[in-house]
């Protein structure tokens, strides 16, 4: 049921580093036609380092580990292309549509495949209402189960920041942040909340990864958070941040609907600036978890 590109393919075969790239952010949050163009941007950002991108969707059905540009422009471009967590997998492939897959589907998938690096933008988590609502991301779910390292700027501007690191730390999902003790902020450099351990270089991360697959959780996943460089003005976050809110509580909006919609609010009302941020993020992170994918393929 999976197919892997010509180049993912050669990469298992000779065990090469590989970063896992999900599709969601490119159906359903960067607008037409900044979405494929960053895509591919990527793409060559995880080659240039010395690894290999494998971007993950559903195409008609079927699952593919590794684009083709033909197919990154489906997932791009066509509007009829869904959005699958892990529990949408099954029924995805039977109506054999096409979806773009979150992080928890992403990374289900990329462990399947044997890959063990995956960059993304920010992660879902508990959201501020969940005491009433109970909504709760599955990639936390994924995390707790899943054996795969995610490089991250922290979790989305929506959510409820320390009930996501409690759930974290209850989930035994160790959190580490690159060259900061802050727990970043998505769209700014830091959440407000601190970590309580960093790495300086890939080849530390590297290191704590291979240390907790011989002493910690064999089953859990491994969080490196990532701040953006050059952050949002954090004032217009706020004022953002809280009319989005408003908004989505007026609309109705709730589920995974949430996050593409509080995406695409931030980027018209911020004038682009969100838009900014958020390309940055996905680029920053994709060389840093090319860097950390060789240095384990190199030390593991």
């Amino acid at each position: 049921m999976i197919h892997y590109s010509r180049e993912v393919s050669e990469a298992l075969r000779s065990s090469r580093a590989i970063v896992a790239l999900e599709s969601t952010i490119i159906s359903h949050g960067l607008p037409r036609p900044t979405n494929l163009e960053v895509a591919r941007e990527v793409e060559e950002i995880v080659r240039r380092a010395g690894a290999v991108p494998a971007t993950i969707a559903i195409i008609g059905g079927e699952i593919h580990v590794g684009m083709e540009l033909n197919q990154l422009e489906i997932i791009a471009n066509d509007l009829s292309v869904v959005k699958a967590s892990i529990r949408d997998l099954p029924l995805v492939i039977t109506k054999k549509l096409s979806a773009a897959t979150t992080v928890a589907a992403t990374s289900h998938i990329a462990h399947q495949s044997g890959i063990h690096t995956f960059a993304t933008g920010g992660l879902g988590g508990v959201h501020r209402d969940a005491r009433d609502s109970w909504d709760e991301s599955a990639d936390l779910h994924a995390l707790a189960n899943i054996p795969i390292t995610i490089i991250c700027a922290g979790v989305k501007s929506i959510l409820d920041v320390p009930a996501t690191l409690e759930r974290l730390e209850s989930l035994s999902v160790p959190v580490v942040g690159f060259q900061t003790q802050d727990f970043p902020g998505f769209y700014l450099r830091s959440s407000g909340f601190k970590l309580e351990y960093s790495a300086e270089s890939a080849d530390e991360v590297a290191e704590m990864i291979l240390k907790k697959r011989e002493f910690g959780s064999q089953q859990s996943g491994f969080i490196v958070a990532h701040a953006v460089k050059d952050q949002m003005n954090p004032t217009l976050h706020e004022s953002l941040l809280k009319s989005g809110l408003a908004l989505i509580a007026s609309e109705g909006i709730s589920g995974k609907e949430v996050t593409p919609f509080l995406l695409e609010y931030f980027h018209r009302a911020s004038d682009g600036e969100s838009l900014r941020v958020n390309i940055e993020i996905i680029k920053s992170n994709a060389q840093l978890a090319a860097e950390i994918a060789i240095s384990l393929q190199r030390h593991g």
